[in-house]
């Protein structure tokens, strides 16, 4: 009987070290094929702008090839939920916003994964600063216009928006300017600045990577930034703040995930990986030609970030009065 239980423990010891071993050889040899980064917004969106040009230098840093997948719907969810579910085996990623990771718990009704459980934090690519436009309709030329005909119009201003962002960002200046106005949500960025464009909808906030092309080439007009801080890259352009909106910080953050359990070791080669190339002089000139701040840090500076902004966003959403959909 004895010997029969310690062939048995002998054979169990010999499976782990089989499975361990395999998992560690696995883990050495990481990447040896495609590495794919799922994203929660469509093509031409900025943080698909911004994570082609860095994933650029990673395929190359890495030695593989790198796809780009986008997955938009259900403000994220739907990216987050397909990331959450794969392997972490470190050959599928997520990069994404505070959309997915911040606002969506307190945006959503229903939620299919867990911004902090089901995921493993990799590493910080850097913030994406938002900017009021218009189409070139609306006769306001300043933000101050705009409000003054908001409070004498009620619910006839219309605004777009692509992303949980874009959502905080129009409910708060609504209920900080004292107006009221009809929110017309669609599933990213592109397709909403296309009907602001048209003049479908008068206004919205977007990312200024997204929204900076349309500005520069007079298919749209910039109003302000929502940043608290004058942006360098529109340095003309005032802060909501500086506009008469009181109480407006609003940032777009960008980072790079993996399913949680991803190994330890796999997350330190990205995370290397991924910190030298934000951190290069030129990454990040290139970077703020687009509008975005580059910037890295620490997997674990991360974590804790990502659970701070969950406070910050459940704050954002509450005083904007946004109901859960």
């Amino acid at each position: 009987m004895i010997l029969r239980h310690g062939i048995r423990w002998l054979a169990a010891a010999v499976v782990t070290a089989s499975l361990t071993s395999a998992a560690s050889a696995q883990t050495s040899t990481y990447p040896n094929r495609t590495v794919t980064l799922v994203l929660p917004f469509a093509a031409g969106s900025g943080t698909d702008v911004t994570t082609r040009i860095i994933s650029q230098q990673l395929g190359i840093a890495l030695g593989v090839p790198i796809v780009i997948e986008n997955k938009p719907g259900a403000n994220g969810s739907i990216a987050a939920t397909y990331v959450a579910r794969a392997a972490p085996d470190g050959y599928t990623l997520f990069v994404t916003t505070n959309t997915s990771h911040s606002a969506n718990p307190f945006l959503l009704k229903t939620m299919t994964y867990d911004p902090v459980k089901d995921f493993t934090a990799i590493a910080r690519t850097g913030d994406l600063p938002f900017m009021l436009v218009v189409n070139n309709d609306v006769k306001a030329q300043t933000v101050a216009e705009l409000v003054a005909y908001g409070r004498d119009n009620p619910g006839k201003l219309t605004y777009a928006s692509g992303s949980s962002s874009a959502i905080v960002s129009g409910a708060t200046f609504a209920r900080n300017a004292g107006i009221e106005m009809l929110h017309v949500p669609y599933k990213s960025s592109p397709p909403a600045m296309n009907d602001v464009i048209g003049g479908r909808i008068d206004m919205m906030f977007t990312d200024v990577p997204s929204g900076l092309p349309h500005v520069t080439g007079k298919a749209l007009r910039a109003l302000a930034v929502t940043t608290t801080k004058r942006s360098p890259l529109v340095p003309e352009l005032p802060t909501m703040q500086e506009a008469g909106v009181p109480d407006f910080n609003i940032t777009s953050w960008q980072a790079y995930f993996g399913p949680a359990g991803l190994p330890k070791e796999i997350v330190t080669r990205l995370n290397s990986e991924i910190r030298k190339i934000v951190e290069k002089p030129e990454m990040k000139a290139r970077l703020a030609e687009l509008g975005m701040d580059a910037f890295s840090g620490t997997p674990e500076e991360l974590d804790t970030f990502v659970k701070e902004q969950l406070v910050l966003w459940e704050r954002l959403i509450t005083n904007a009065k946004i109901e859960k959909q």
